[in-house]
């Protein structure tokens, strides 16, 4: 068999290519040395002897990965797999094809296009169709609406925009079509926005996200009557939220009607390729154009979406930009040709109903969740399922009620399903789920695996993982849910906190420490309150605590405030609170302490000074001149000794205050000179491996936290002062047991000396008997 060298070259230099950018990222080079090279490259001017393919497809490799960091997930790629590989090489022959001769090129290109639009329209059952190829997908709608405005408006080629002065075409579309679709049409057709007229989608009866077919019908009467010209309706097979289909047999039928062009579009078109198709996406098949995004459905890369329309006239639609004459444009459909030829036709329905039983798969097993509701239109066959977390109205309240929360339920909610959506994109990134807004609904998670699956390579098990990380992620938003009243009844209860009322933050909610500081003006005032809480935020997360504090929303409206996050059900809102409070004092009372203590020492200085003076004069009063006498004052001294009254002094620079070191002598005198423990605070009562703010137990039992303190205070008691190797005093004992051996108590601290052992020994037993004999009893009742 004859083979061009350059094709061969072509597909031998395709895959060392893609085997290059492919298996860069795993490759053992440091980063650094990346990054050094593409610093090196970018900037520098073109180089007179060239590079070679390896240096170019390096450099792309390092463009493609340069922005990368250590600390950020890195994003999924493409599964770019064979089928991938063919639709990029298409593009390669398209540009080696582009160069042969005019004729051969000729017989080539309309080869490819005659087979890629039989092949298109057999599959999607689209009889006696032609095809457009077009990179944005919106694209084709726009050459179809030129195609009608020059079929119903006979002198447009000719007189261009005058001819509508008489008529003014009018463009209907849903209500959920995509964003900004029919403005995109109005401005590149050159058409006011007068002329586009969107249909409201169903209220009372039918589903809320198909077309109002009463309410359209009765919209083109009114229109007609005004001498308007119905143009082009745009349809839904699977709108951009929901995936819900409208009612295509009676929109055809309308549009027969009034004579207008029918043009549809959705992922649920791509059930066409399957044997059971549901009867609203058969109806597709009668429309007079619809367009199809095949890269996304069969996971190729860099493929044109098609629209496929029925049309007679080859020169209209040639006006209109449907077939063109240059023979290049019609190389687009070469990566679709060998795609499909590479994948055939039992591959496509394949991928098709793997996407399609996927959903069904997640939607059986989200019937089953108590806080979970979907919207799908149909349960049997829907390639597209969206879920949303719903309160649980019978759930038992533990920590919290959900009642009160009906003013701002639905934002609450909303937040709390964004960050269930991007939690599971982050747990589960194979499953491609994102977020959608829809308008009756609020936020959901949805799944199209249609769009996702054939690039991610979801598989049955990713779905299965993909539930089990909802199920545990269900009780936390539950929690959460609950405890945010509690949390903010918490807050109020504290003077120096202020309640941020934030209903788009996904947690607990969110609070401001207010220093208690009245004498500064508001500007002064704001920047110690950002002082204030920027330092309370960095004490809070340095907690060994599983909370999240965080400056909530990049973009948030709410300044100088902690943002606390998702809560569990163990979750202490009361300690949380009080801990927050306790620690936003403490840093207000030391930056207090910190400005005034020029002034607190001085004050303090000249006190003890006068004190001091003052105690000195009391002292002298109290001695008498004589002893002041040295000679003299020492023999008076040595024979009439003299305690003096006057007390010493501490300076507390806390306080600034001059106190009486009694107190101090008193408690050390009584505690054997160690200082007193400190009082065990919330905190230290924790059990081994308890994080703060977790109640012991999570229905949190009085005894089980009574126990658990007491037991936890002994064990910091030991860890603070260890016991001695020798008892200090001894542990009480028996009298039998003193009266067998009564020295061994004081044999260790017994001198040497011999003369006075004796003597020595008889007045330890009396010192020590009479202890002894008055602690037995308490022994004895002990036990």
């Amino acid at each position: 068999m004859m083979v061009d060298p350059t094709l061969a070259e072509m597909g031998k230099n395709l895959n060392e290519a893609m085997k290059i950018l492919e298996d860069g990222r795993k490759a053992s080079e440091p980063d650094a040395d990346r990054r050094q090279f593409s610093r090196s490259s970018i900037p520098g001017p073109l180089q007179g002897d060239g590079q070679d393919v390896a240096s170019i497809l390096q450099l792309v490799q390092n463009l493609m990965h340069d922005d990368e960091e250590e600390d950020k997930p890195s994003h999924r790629m493409q599964n770019v797999g064979e089928q991938g590989h063919m639709a990029l090489l298409g593009h390669s022959l398209a540009a080696y094809i582009s160069v042969l001769d005019r004729e051969r090129l000729r017989k080539l290109i309309t080869r490819i296009a005659s087979d890629t639009t039989l092949w298109l329209c057999r599959l999607f059952r689209y009889e006696s169709g032609s095809a457009y190829y077009h990179e944005d997908d919106r694209e084709g709608l726009l050459k179809v609406c030129r195609l009608v405005l020059n079929t119903r408006y006979e002198d447009y080629s000719t007189e261009g925009y005058t001819v509508l002065n008489s008529r003014q075409p009018v463009i209907y579309q849903s209500a959920t079509c995509r964003p900004g679709l029919g403005q995109h049409l109005c401005s590149q057709l050159g058409l006011p926005l007068s002329s586009l007229c969107t249909v409201p989608c169903n209220t009372m009866f039918g589903s809320q996200h198909q077309m109002d077919i009463a309410l359209l019908d009765k919209l083109i009467r009114e229109d007609v009557e005004t001498g308007k010209l119905p143009l082009l309706l745009i349809a839904n097979a699977g709108t951009p939220g929901a995936g819900h289909t409208d009612k295509l047999g009676r929109l055809k039928e309308l549009c027969e009607q009034y004579g207008m062009w029918l043009h549809i579009e959705g992922v649920n078109l791509a059930t066409l390729a399957l044997w059971e198709v549901s009867s609203p996406v058969t109806a597709a098949t009668r429309s007079d154009s619809m367009t199809l995004t095949l890269g996304p459905w069969l996971g190729l890369p860099a493929v044109p979406a098609v629209t496929l329309y029925r049309h007679e006239d080859p020169a209209l639609s040639l006006a209109a930009g449907l077939t063109s004459s240059q023979p290049v444009e019609k190389l687009r459909a070469l990566p679709l040709w060998l795609s499909l030829q590479y994948l055939g036709h039992d591959g496509i329905v394949e991928k098709i109903r793997h996407a399609v039983e996927l959903s069904q798969q997640l939607l059986e097993k989200l019937k089953t969740l108590a806080s979970i509701k979907t919207s799908v239109e149909d349960e049997l066959n829907s390639p597209v399922v969206v879920f949303r977390f719903s309160q649980e109205t019978s759930a038992e309240s533990s920590g919290g009620s959900v009642e009160g929360y009906f003013a701002g339920e639905r934002e609450v909610l909303d937040s709390l399903n964004r960050w269930l959506c991007e939690r599971l994109a982050q747990l589960v990134p194979s499953s491609g789920v994102d977020i959608v807004e829809l308008e009756d609904e609020g936020t959901c998670v949805r799944f199209t695996p249609l769009m996702t699956a054939a690039a991610l390579g979801t598989q049955r098990c990713d779905v299965d993982l993909l539930v089990e990380r909802l199920i545990e992620l269900i009780p936390v938003l539950n929690c959460t849910l609950r405890l945010r009243l509690d949390f903010r009844e918490e807050v109020y209860r504290h003077s120096a906190l202020s309640y941020i009322e934030d209903l788009n933050w996904p947690g607990l909610g969110a609070v401001r420490y207010e220093p208690r500081i009245e004498e500064l003006n508001d500007s002064k005032r704001k920047l110690e309150v950002e002082k204030i809480n920027s330092e309370l935020l960095v004490k809070l997360q340095e907690l060994d605590a599983d909370l999240i504090f965080s400056t909530g929303l990049e973009f948030g409206p709410e300044k100088d405030c902690i943002f606390i996050g998702m809560a569990t059900e163990d979750l202490d809102v009361a300690e949380l609170v009080d801990t927050i409070a306790a620690l936003g004092r403490d840093i207000e009372e030391n930056g207090r302490l910190l400005e005034n203590m020029t002034e607190v020492v001085r004050k303090g200085i000249q006190e003890a000074e006068l004190q001091l003076q003052k105690d000195n004069q009391d002292k002298l009063m109290e001695e008498g001149v004589l002893r002041q006498i040295p000679l003299v004052g020492s023999v008076l001294n040595w024979f009439s000794p003299f305690q003096s009254t006057v007390k010493g002094r501490t300076f507390n620079l806390a306080a600034g205050s001059l106190d009486s070191t009694e107190p101090t002598y008193s408690m050390k005198a009584q505690t054997g000179g160690l200082a007193s423990p400190e009082t065990p605070t919330s905190s230290a009562k924790r059990l081994p491996g308890q994080r703060l703010f977790r109640r012991d137990g999570a229905g949190g039992s009085d005894s089980h936290s009574e126990t658990s303190s007491v037991g936890q205070a002994e064990d910091l008691s030991r860890e603070r002062f260890p016991q001695p190797t020798t008892p200090t005093p001894p542990s009480p004992v028996p009298d039998e047991a003193v009266s067998v051996v009564p020295e061994s108590p004081e044999t260790p601290q017994r001198p040497p000396t011999q003369e006075n052992g004796e003597v020595g020994t008889q007045e330890g037993e009396e010192e020590e008997r009479e202890p002894v004999g008055q602690e037995a009893p308490v022994e004895e009742t002990g036990r």
